[in-house]
């Protein structure tokens, strides 16, 4: 895969319980909804110890969605393995490991779409706009590379394709529009894949 995601540096355990329940409270309320304060009670340490291992709130908001990012990340990596074969079915595995996250993990749709939606226009130098946009990229590139493995024609176009697939999707868990949006996904682009192939 052509990016990387950056290292996550190990943290104390009072950093972890930061962590934690600044990643619950983030994704269920809301990023501007909880503040430091909730943050703090929640994991039961001081706003002392918050700002001494985080900095500020926005490197905390980087923080939770590197970290979720990660655990996505492997989620799919593990997916992969069950379907090492180059081919339609292994792209279409991206679809089968986000409907098996979403259903444990993502309740409200996509944490850094969430994010996104929450800081502006992206143009104000919040660091969670790189972030978001590094994840999106990232999936996208995995998209094209599964499908330049398969022999796929014009490999970018094509993931280009998917990646609007899976993004409607995703969105679509968000917004409880209609029950099972993977499935459904997954059989539009196993048709466009099916047409090229």
């Amino acid at each position: 895969m052509k990016q990387s995601i950056p290292e996550l540096a190990p943290l104390t355990p009072g950093a972890r319980r930061v962590l934690d329940a600044a990643s619950h409270l983030f994704y269920e309320r809301g990023i501007h909804a909880v503040g430091v304060d909730t943050i703090a009670e929640a994991a039961g340490v001081t706003k002392k110890t918050l700002y001494d291992r985080f900095g500020s709130k926005e490197t905390l908001v980087v923080a939770y969605l590197q970290h979720r990012d990660a655990r996505w990340r492997d989620h799919v990596a593990a997916s992969l393995e069950r379907s090492p074969e180059p081919g339609v079915e292994r792209i279409l595995t991206i679809f089968d490991a986000a409907e098996s996250w979403s259903d444990d993990n993502s309740s409200k749709g996509c944490s850094a779409i969430n994010a996104r939606a929450e800081i502006g226009d992206g143009h104000d130098g919040h660091p969670v706009f790189p972030e978001v946009a590094r994840q999106k990229v990232w999936l996208l590139d995995v998209f094209e590379d599964l499908c330049t493995e398969a022999g796929v024609p014009d490999a970018r176009a094509m993931a280009e394709a998917l990646m609007l697939l899976y993004e409607g999707a995703i969105v679509t868990v968000g917004m409880e529009t209609f029950p099972n949006p993977f499935p459904a996904a997954r059989r539009v682009a196993k048709s466009l894949l099916e047409q090229v192939g």
